[in-house]
């Protein structure tokens, strides 16, 4: 379990000893994080920083690790829609399950009716977030034209930035002496869209969205 949620630290040496076999856990990975409510503690934007870091090394291909990072993130972001689509109202309806309720639902979707593509392309680059939004869209009934559509784009977007971020930049010697640094600037620079809807709704208390508060409760 340490090292599936640290993954990201333990790359290199996964790399050592499974080979061509870390494409396919990679894959996994980034596929559970995006694909499962349940699992959003595995790691994404750090994960693919250090495999980019690892690619520009040679021990893993670039053009692969793209290709099937960014496969693994869009058929991740579909199925947690379906599962949304299909089983996400009964999850709602069932007074055990705590973590989401109709009002968080409903919410959500004026999120989603309001901000669009924006919220799918955005929720790629926050923590957890990632994790719920397609679940959400889902539930919501969001279309899922539009949805496939934003999904591509912000699936390209994340896995592309964050992968190639690692490659150029991931083995110079300030950052490979500072990773765990790093690894935070990145989760911080993640969180920076949740702070500006935030400040907005602050700002503009009667636009639909969801304030930090509820969208935390939504969590619960």
């Amino acid at each position: 379990m340490e090292i599936l949620i640290h993954l990201d630290k333990y790359l290199a040496a996964l790399v050592t000893q499974y080979g061509t076999l870390t494409y396919a856990i990679l894959f996994c990975i980034i596929f559970a994080e995006t694909g499962f409510v349940v699992t959003p503690f595995l790691p994404g934007d750090s994960l693919l920083f250090t495999a980019g870091a690892i690619a520009a090394l040679g021990s893993l291909n670039l053009w692969v690790i793209l290709l099937l990072l960014l496969l693994a993130a869009i058929l991740g972001d579909t199925v947690n829609y379906w599962i949304g689509h299909f089983f996400g109202q009964k999850i709602v309806d069932n007074p055990k399950i705590k973590f989401v309720n109709q009002e968080h639902i409903d919410k959500t979707e004026q999120f989603f009716k309001k901000y669009g593509g924006k919220t799918i392309i955005l929720a790629r680059f926050v923590p957890i977030v990632r994790t719920f939004a397609p679940f959400v869209a889902g539930v919501g009934t969001m279309n899922y034209q539009k949805f496939i559509l934003f999904n591509v784009i912000g699936a390209t977007i994340w896995v592309t930035v964050l992968t190639c971020a690692g490659y150029f930049f991931g083995n110079l010697p300030v950052v490979k002496d500072n990773f765990e640094l790093v690894v935070f600037a990145i989760i911080g620079l993640s969180l920076l869209p949740m702070v500006y809807e935030y400040i907005e709704h602050k700002r503009h208390p009667n636009v639909p969205g969801i304030p930090t508060k509820k969208l935390k409760q939504t969590f619960e």
